[in-house]
C-alpha cells in the first residue's frame, strides 16, 4: 500500500507520520506527534532524500517499493545522520548493494559509528558546490555544519527549485494528510509550535543558522521540504524571516514573559500582582507561567518570542528553585540574546536569587540585567515594589 505525495511531477513525499511518540528525543512534549520527511526523485537515476525513525520503518520501505517497482535505487542522499531520520540507513544498504550513499565526510564517518559499514567505493562525498546529475534533476549540495549537527548539508534542485533543508525549517507535529503549508491553517499556534522546535532544537547555533541562510539566499526556492513538519509552496519569505530573526536572537514581540517558581504561593502572588501591575500599564503582550508545570522547551520558546522576561524564584538551599534553575540555566546553553531581564526574590533567611541570575545571565550575551529588583523575606506585604517595578519595566518596553 502506498502513502505518497507528489511535490513536483516526479518528486514525492514518502514520509509517515508518529502519533505515538509523547517526547521528540525523549525529552520535549508532543501534543500531536510529529512527522518524518523522506523524499523520492523518479529520474534517469532514482534517489532517496533521507529515511525516517526505525518505528515507522514499514510505510517507508511499503512506499519506496511501490514507487521503485522493481528498479534499483541508485543514490541515497543523507541530510542529517540523527536517528530520527537515519535510523534506515543501514537497511537500505543491505537491501541495495549498488546504491551509492551521497553525503558529507563527517555523515560517512558517522554511518561507520551507527552501523559499523564501511562504504568503500560506494560513499560519494560532497561539499559546498558539488553537483550531481540524476538525469532532468540537478542537485546542487551546500554543507550547513551545525545547523544542528556537524555532518548537515542541504540539497538545492535547481530543475524544480526544491530546497532539501534537512532539520532546518522543521516544526513539531504529526501531518495529517495535508503535507503543504497552504493545505494547513498557518496561524499563531502553529509558528508557537515551529519557534518551540526551532529554539530547542537549532536555537545554541544561531550563527550557523545565519550562514546556512545567507547560502540559500542566492537560490530560487520555490518549495522548502523539510525533514519535519509541512512542505513550504506558499509565504516561503515569511518563514524564512522568522528563521532570520530567531537566529538572530531578535525578540518576536515587545512584551514580558513572567517566569516563576513558587512553593508555598508567596512567590507566585508576587508574579501575579506584577502581571496586573503592568496590564494596569497598559503592557497586555505577556505570558505568565508556573515553571513547575510548565515544561522548559514552552519556556524557551517564550523567551525567544518576548522582549523582556522575569525572572521570579523562591531560593532553595542557597540557590534557584531546581526549576528555575533549569530554564535559566537552559536559557545560557541556547545561547539566547538580546533579552531585558528584572529579577524578583524570595528567601526566608538568606535570598540568593539576584546573586544567581545575575552571575548566570551576565555570562550571557547582551543581556540587559534590569537594577530595579525585588527583593523579599518570605512574603511581599506591600505593593509598592511592584509598582515601582512595574513602571520602571512598562516603560522600557515601549522603548
Amino acid at each position: 500500500m502506498k502513502i505518497t505525495r507528489k511535490l513536483s511531477e516526479d518528486i514525492y513525499y514518502i514520509g509517515t507520520a508518529d502519533r505515538r511518540i509523547a517526547l521528540f528525543e525523549n525529552l520535549f512534549p508532543l501534543v500531536n506527534g510529529v512527522s518524518y520527511n523522506s523524499y523520492f526523485i523518479d529520474d534517469e537515476k532514482t534517489a532517496v532524500m533521507d529515511t525516517v525513525d526505525r518505528f515507522v520503518s514499514d510505510s517507508f520501505f511499503d512506499n519506496l517499493d511501490y514507487l521503485l517497482a522493481g528498479r534499483p535505487l541508485d543514490y541515497l542522499i543523507i541530510h542529517h545522520m540523527e536517528p530520527d531520520h537515519g535510523a534506515n540507513i543501514g537497511s537500505l544498504i543491505e537491501k541495495y548493494p549498488d546504491m551509492k550513499v551521497v553525503a558529507s565526510a563527517k555523515a560517512i564517518q558517522m554511518i561507520k559509528q551507527f552501523f559499523n559499514i564501511d562504504l568503500g567505493a560506494r560513499a560519494i562525498i560532497v561539499k559546498d558546490g558539488d553537483r550531481l546529475e540524476l538525469g532532468r534533476h540537478t542537485l546542487h549540495f551546500m554543507t550547513a555544519a551545525m545547523v544542528h549537527w556537524p555532518e548537515v548539508i542541504m540539497t538545492y534542485d535547481s530543475t524544480d527549485g526544491i530546497l532539501f533543508s534537512a532539520d532546518a525549517f522543521g516544526t513539531f507535529g504529526a501531518l495529517d494528510g495535508c503535507i503543504f503549508n497552504d493545505e494547513i491553517v498557518i496561524d499563531s499556534k502553529w509558528y508557537d509550535e515551529a519557534r518551540r522546535y526551532y529554539a530547542n532544537i537549532v536555537g545554541k547555533y544561531g550563527i550557523q543558522v545565519q550562514t546556512a541562510l545567507k547560502k540559500a539566499a542566492s537560490l530560487d526556492i520555490k518549495i522548502i521540504a523539510p525533514l519535519h513538519g509541512p512542505v513550504w509552496r506558499k509565504n516561503i519569505a515569511e518563514f524564512i524571516s522568522k528563521y532570520d530573526m530567531w537566529s538572530k536572537y531578535q525578540p518576536e514581540e515587545k512584551g514580558v514573559l513572567i517566569a516563576y517558581a513558587s512553593m508555598y504561593g508567596n512567590t507566585e502572588t508576587a508574579a501575579n500582582a506584577l502581571a496586573l501591575a503592568l496590564a494596569d500599564r497598559g503592557i497586555t503582550n505577556q505570558a505568565v507561567r508556573d515553571v513547575s508545570s510548565t515544561d522548559t522547551s514552552e519556556l524557551i520558546s517564550l523567551a525567544w518570542k518576548y522582549s523582556h522576561i522575569i525572572i521570579a524564584s523562591p531560593t532553595y538551599n542557597l540557590n534557584l528553585h531546581p526549576k528555575m534553575e533549569h530554564f535559566v540555566t537552559d536559557m545560557k546553553a541556547l545561547n539566547l540574546q538580546n533579552r531585558t531581564v528584572a529579577i524578583v526574590e524570595n528567601g526566608s533567611w538568606s535570598p540568593a536569587v539576584i546573586k544567581n541570575v545575575t552571575e548566570i545571565m551576565s555570562s550571557m550575551k547582551n543581556i540587559t540585567i534590569m537594577e530595579e529588583k525585588i527583593s523579599a523575606k518570605s512574603a511581599l506585604h506591600h505593593n509598592e515594589p511592584i509598582e515601582k517595578l512595574a513602571a520602571v519595566l512598562a516603560g522600557d518596553i515601549r522603548k
